[in-house]
């Protein structure tokens, strides 16, 4: 066979598999590049940008839908969210957030928790209370049981014993009744009138050696001169008394008094009604004057203090760091019961919330056509590297075609 002839027969699969292999990989390129369109002068060249930059809006815009349409579904996004959801990953996060929040009152310098629940503890106390006990003090049961289990079990058994009854006798004789108010409450006793009822009542209610004596002498001229003494002699009055209370005992008298008494030694009849009693002035009290009273309490505490101290007191506090696994368990169980009625009405809710479709969409039109090349390429580099390849082998075949009918003709 001629050198000629040789090359005849050798030129369609060789020029087949280039033309194949380049023109498919040329195919390939011209759908990403050139990037940006080219013009001479102004027209701009057919083919450019590539077909992928070109309709970058447009493919952004079908990705979505595709996506949205086949791949993230109401139905597929709500079992996502039930996998996310799940109870213990629910009760990890919800501990995390817990022991998050916890760690950051410790850290806060700027006490901005403390002010918050000082407040939350100010109107609770100087505003919400207050009505609310205006409103529940207008029952007729309102702490009904409370004071009935308060008098029965403490004022009902109260009782002094003689240390509490001697102290209590000492401070009545020294403070309450001292000598000198007992000589005033002497003076103002023995008035004209009341004068002149005692000795007309002893005069008429006495009787043998005492009739004789009230109606010889009578009480009249002896109360008005004990009246006198009083008012001229104060320190001898007073001494006089003092040293009466001495001689009589009057203290351990009614240091044994104070210890005899009891509710417990009244008539049962009088004790219901002293119960019911104290019930109705609690009552009325806090009807009338409760408001004044926890308010003047409100603005009385350092509330900002308060809630400082208690929130120190939570941060050391065993039983709240121990209960908070049993806090994140129990609102994970009722945010999966929740869950469970109304997951598909959230996705339903959320989704057009996300806007997942938009992000797509922007995503991809963000992405530089370079990027997006790098990207896809990345994707399926071996697959259109294939295609390469195919184009290739496909020329080749062509070629051997053409050769072997080149042969065929010259047989």
């Amino acid at each position: 066979m001629e050198l000629s002839n040789l090359w005849l027969y050798l030129t369609p699969p060789l020029a087949g598999t280039i033309i194949g292999y380049f023109t498919n990989d040329l195919a390939i390129k011209m759908l990403f590049r050139p990037y940006k369109p080219i013009y001479l002068g102004k027209y701009k060249l057919p083919f450019t940008p590539g077909l992928i930059p070109g309709s970058q809006e447009r493919l952004a815009l079908r990705i979505s839908d595709t996506i949205m349409g086949a791949l993230l579904t109401p139905s597929e996004l709500e079992g996502i969210a039930r996998r996310l959801l799940q109870t213990d990953r629910v009760q990890a996060a919800i501990l995390w957030l817990l022991q998050s929040a916890l760690n950051q009152v410790k850290i806060d310098k700027e006490q901005k928790t403390a002010k918050i629940l000082g407040g939350i503890l100010r109107d609770l106390v100087g505003e919400s209370l207050p009505r609310l006990l205006k409103v529940l003090a207008r029952r007729e049961d309102f702490l009904e049981a409370q004071v009935n289990q308060i008098f029965d079990q403490v004022l009902l058994e109260l009782s002094l014993n003689p240390e509490q009854a001697g102290k209590l006798s000492e401070w009545l004789l020294q403070v309450v009744f001292p000598p000198e108010v007992l000589r005033q409450a002497v003076i103002e006793f023995l008035t004209d009138r009341n004068i002149q009822i005692i000795d007309e009542v002893f005069r008429e209610k006495s009787s043998g050696t005492y009739w004789v004596v009230a109606n010889l002498f009578g009480l009249r001229n002896s109360l008005m001169r004990l009246r006198t003494y009083c008012l001229d002699e104060r320190e001898a009055s007073n001494a006089k008394i003092l040293e009466l209370i001495t001689i009589l005992k009057i203290g351990d008298r009614l240091q044994e008094w104070l210890q005899t008494l009891s509710l417990q030694n009244l008539p049962m009849s009088t004790v219901r009604q002293l119960r019911k009693t104290t019930r109705e002035a609690i009552r009325n009290y806090l009807q009338e004057k409760g408001t004044d009273l926890l308010q003047g309490l409100s603005q009385s505490i350092n509330w900002d203090s308060l809630a400082s101290l208690i929130l120190n007191r939570l941060q050391t506090s065993e039983t709240v760091i121990t209960s908070l696994g049993v806090v994140s368990q129990e609102l994970a169980l009722v945010l999966e019961r929740y869950l469970e009625q109304d997951l598909e009405k959230i996705v339903a809710k959320a989704i057009p919330i996300l806007s997942i479709d938009q992000v797509i969409i922007d995503r991809v039109k963000a992405t530089s056509p370079a990027d997006l090349e790098s990207n896809i390429q990345a994707i399926v580099k071996s697959e259109l590297q294939a295609i390469v390849n195919l184009g290739g082998i496909l020329g080749l075949v062509v070629g051997l075609i053409q050769t072997g009918l080149l042969l065929l003709q010259g047989i």
